[in-house]
């Protein structure tokens, strides 16, 4: 029995991975002999055999799922996992060298089976973090810089670097591997621990970086899979607002943002008083106009 199991899904193709699995190697304490295992779930689609394996700090398995997505692969990775408490990273999420200790010393003053602990995350001070990069953390890729408190709901529940007790997960099986192979499939678990008096704790300093660059081009990829995985998810859940459908909706008729403000993003902060809110306000209208029109399509075609 180890202390803890650290499940990474991957599709082998992270240019990350390799400073993922090395800075585990700089935790602080040690990992070695502490009792801490890695379970690199590769996807069953993947593009090649990841890269970094014989610098993992701890006993590494590559685990291989039969079927695509990263519900398959966080699946596989926990059912394996020899311990009762696992941590989900992601391939591009570096740990800071607090991070393993910090979600170990949550969970001995939290036992409880329902309480899981959210690390923090932050873009990687190794990348420039454009405008766009700091539109995404502004509740679209995740949102927490708006997370205030400790206790939170169900929704901040994000499987980049989040830990959980094994027992919670085999109560309710795990991700849902069929209806959400990659997309809303963290908040559609949570969604259903909630009913069984699931609580997030957020730990800051269980932080890690973000190593990864996007731009409007990349990160437009994702907008069929989210419109598809939404519309999946509030068809399942009446009661849930379709989040990204109302954000897109609401500029889809309305004028492209002009003026200098948006590109004035750059060099203001949002906390600058007057003109910071002014600024933002134009710079959000102008991305969320950029992909409404596609999203919209989107869902409409997933209906």
């Amino acid at each position: 029995m180890r202390a803890l199991s650290i499940v990474i899904p991957t599709r082998g193709s992270s240019e990350a991975l390799p400073e993922v699995l090395a800075a585990l190697s700089r935790q602080l304490p040690p990992l070695d002999d502490s009792g801490v295992e890695i379970l690199l779930a590769l996807d069953a689609h993947a593009d090649r055999e990841p890269g970094g394996i014989g610098s993992a700090p701890v006993p590494l398995r590559v685990v291989h799922p039969t079927k695509p997505g990263a519900s398959a692969a966080r699946n596989a990775g926990w059912r394996l996992a020899r311990s009762p408490l696992v941590l989900f990273l992601d391939d591009d999420i570096v740990a800071g060298p607090q991070l393993v200790a910090e979600h170990l010393e949550w969970h001995r003053r939290h036992p409880e089976p329902d309480v899981a602990v959210l690390g923090d995350v932050r873009w990687a001070d190794s990348i420039e973090v454009t405008p766009f990069m700091r539109w995404l953390e502004m509740g679209i890729q995740f949102d927490y810089r708006t997370i205030e408190g400790v206790e939170l709901d169900w929704t901040r529940f994000y499987s980049c670097n989040v830990s959980v007790k094994r027992e919670v997960l085999e109560r309710v099986g795990g991700f849902d591997e069929d209806r959400f192979p990659f997309g809303y499939e963290d908040l559609e678990l949570a969604r259903r621990l909630s009913e069984r008096g699931l609580r997030v704790l957020y730990n800051r300093a269980a932080a890690a970086e973000h190593l990864k660059a996007e731009t409007p081009e990349s990160w437009r990829r994702n907008l069929r899979r989210i419109a598809i995985a939404e519309r999946r998810f509030t068809a399942m859940y009446p009661g849930e607002r379709p989040y990204f459908l109302e954000l897109f909706s609401a500029v889809a008729d309305g004028p492209v943002p002009r003026g200098r403000s948006s590109r004035l993003a750059r060099y203001v902060s949002p906390k600058v008083p007057v003109l910071g809110p002014f600024v933002w306000k134009n710079y959000d209208l102008l991305c969320r106009k950029l992909f409404a029109a596609e999203f919209l399509a989107e869902w409409e075609a997933a209906g």
